[in-house]
Order: C-alpha cells, then structure tokens, then sequence
C-alpha cells in the first residue's frame, strides 16, 4: 500500500536568531522564530511523513509548550517522526519540499540541504524554493512558507 500526505509551516523572520533551514545552518541570514530552532522545511516535512501515515501531525508529536523542546534542533523531530512511521509500519518512498520566500537564496545550497534532508528522512528528498513576487507576507520579507508532500509505502 501507498499513501501520500501533505505538510505546510510559516515561521516569521527573526533577525536575532541565527537561520537554520533544511537541517542546515545559513550564516548572515535572519533566523526564524520559533519554540525550536524554526526550521520549517523539518516541521513541514514532519507534518508530510505523519499525515501521510494517519499518525497526527507536529504538534503531537513534539508540543510547543514542553521545556525540552525550547530551542531544539528540528532534525530531531524528522528522526522522531521517521521512528513512529517505522513502528507502524510504514517507510517514506520520496518527498517534495516548496519554500516560498525571498531569503535565503537557496540554489546555491540545494543539493546540500537535499542530501541532508534525505539522509533524515531516508529516502529521496527534493527542494524547491520560489517567491511571491512581492505578494503577501513572503513577499514583503516578513517571513517563509514551507509545502511538503511524502509519499510513503508500507514497509
């Protein structure tokens, strides 16, 4: 059996933070706030691998509001997300990630955050990144929307 899910986050930009996106860390960039480390290419990801298995979303998984998770890496929340779909039963297969935003400036990265985040997830993981052309909150430079769409299969 296959089955396919969807995640999306939004995290504001936060120039005190120091940016850490696709489990990578962007020197001179704003970071994102954030109860972890704001990565949302991780949360959507997580939120994709989840839904996609029927096993919740975030949320449930990591809480907002637990101390533990204050500051986090967001890496730790795909290799949690990846154990539950283990022990239910189910492998990803690929998954597909769109940033929309103006910043950072991700080709230059892309096949480094790509291998990173497939080394996570285990399988397959393409990145995206496209602006609003000035539309929106993206658009204005506020902060970044993350889409992510996994396909698992049962193991």
């Amino acid at each position: 059996m296959i089955r396919v899910g969807s995640g999306f986050d939004v995290h504001a930009y936060d120039a005190a933070a120091p940016l850490r996106l696709a489990g990578l860390d962007w020197p001179g960039e704003p970071g994102l706030s954030g109860h972890s480390d704001g990565d949302a290419v991780c949360h959507a990801v997580v939120d994709a691998l989840l839904s996609a298995a029927g096993l919740g979303d975030i949320g449930e998984l990591v809480g907002v509001d637990e101390p533990d998770t204050e500051g986090a890496a967001s890496t730790a929340f795909v290799r949690l997300a990846r154990e539950r779909l283990t022990a239910a039963g189910w492998e990803p297969v690929n998954v597909s990630v769109q940033i929309v935003g103006n910043r950072p400036r991700f080709s230059a990265r892309r096949a480094e955050a790509q291998l990173a985040m497939s080394e996570l997830v285990g399988a397959p993981v393409s990145l995206a990144a496209t602006t609003t052309d000035h539309l929106g909150f993206t658009g204005r430079g506020e902060g970044l929307a993350v889409i992510a769409t996994a396909l698992i299969q049962q193991a």
